[in-house]
């Protein structure tokens, strides 16, 4: 099988990838500096993490990473990024497209796909619009509500989960893990949920040591910019004990070393996910051996109450429940080895791949 993969990457992780690889100028030695980091590595499917001549990995919404690969092949570098993915498409010889941006790569570029192209397959988790998915063969997710909300608007759609990442072995067996409690996501307007436990629990920062890298969204930065402080945005900006636990964004193997320093990784789902349960951020705190603390819903399997994690029903509960793992250092212990065996054994890159393979063909 002939696999392309592309991946979505933030733009806060475009500055990052370019400092890993600044003084490369091959796009081969890009992509390899983008898996040895770790960058979305519970997504990334095992024929383009172990470099499989067969598979190609792309990020097509990086500018700098897409134009080096163009210049590279003789395009000009002011062509259209779906057009340099394209043509990446094409002298690869896709047999599989499978694609993290459906909503970017929607009808139009898929009638442009060479007739090498069998399947095209896309990933689309909630809440991002559904679109146009009609044209794809198949569209993955591990949320069972949304995939029938899509079949229901005639989307054929399979169950399909992240993954242990090889590259977190080098962290889950840590043993000196000073910050107290991590929480690593989003922060804006569309997550008031998780801002109100996100509140609460920073007011735990003068007892235990508290750590939230946050990605704001664009009107939160605006709002605690200086211009930004006089204008009527204050429901936007952070609270102050928010303010002063957060710190930059991080991604890749900064992130697992994050994560592998924490006891507790909090987690939340975003307020449009419905009652289905299992964002990327489960798989990579378990994966680094830390116990997940996240809100009650439907699971993946294996990812259980008082065996692999724990759940919070509400703010209130979740500062009780952080108080009483950190005083029970073996409870806690356990709750989190159990966590990366679920990992290793249930959720490898093996068992990921022998899936996909089964549903592309």
């Amino acid at each position: 099988m002939r696999l392309f993969q592309n991946i979505f990457s933030f733009p806060s992780y475009r500055t990052r990838l370019a400092s890993l690889a600044l003084r490369q100028v091959n796009f081969k030695k890009w992509i390899e500096a983008l898996v040895a980091d770790g960058y979305n590595g519970v997504h990334l499917l095992d024929p383009v993490v172990c470099r499989n001549p067969d598979a190609f990995l792309t990020a097509g919404c990086d500018p700098q990473l897409q134009k080096i690969w163009a210049s590279e092949h003789g395009m000009n570098t002011a062509c259209a990024l779906p057009d340099i993915l394209l043509a990446q498409v094409e002298e690869h010889r896709t047999e599989v497209f499978y694609t993290q941006e459906p909503a970017t790569y929607g009808p139009d570029f898929l009638k442009r796909l060479p007739g090498c192209v069998k399947r095209k397959i896309c990933w689309q988790s909630p809440p991002a619009p559904l679109g146009d998915l009609t044209s794809y063969d198949l569209v993955l997710n591990n949320f069972p509500e949304s995939l029938a909300e899509y079949g229901r608007q005639g989307v054929l759609t399979a169950y399909f989960t992240p993954s242990f990442d090889p590259v977190m072995a080098d962290y889950a067996s840590n043993e000196n893990r000073p910050i107290d409690v991590v929480f690593i996501g989003g922060y804006s307007r569309h997550h008031q949920n998780r801002a109100v436990i996100l509140e609460a629990v920073a007011r735990l920062r003068k007892r235990f040591n508290i750590v939230f890298a946050l990605d704001r969204g664009r009107l939160t930065r605006l709002a605690e910019s200086p211009i930004g402080r006089y204008l009527p945005l204050g429901r936007h900006r952070r609270p102050a004990d928010v303010q002063v636990v957060s710190t930059r964004p991080v991604f890749g193997r900064a992130m697992y070393q994050l994560l592998s320093n924490a006891k507790i990784v909090l987690n939340g789902a975003v307020d449009s996910a419905g009652g289905d349960r299992g964002n990327m951020r489960c798989f990579e705190a378990l994966g680094c051996g830390s116990l997940l603390l996240s809100d009650p819903g439907r699971y993946p399997a294996g990812m259980e109450q008082g065996v692999t994690m724990e759940t919070y029903a509400n703010e209130v509960e979740a500062v009780s429940l952080i108080a009483e793992l950190l005083s029970d250092s073996t409870r806690l212990a356990t709750i989190a080895a159990n966590g990366v065996r679920l990992m290793q054994d249930r959720y490898s890159k093996g068992q990921q791949w022998a899936r996909f393979q089964e549903l592309a063909s």
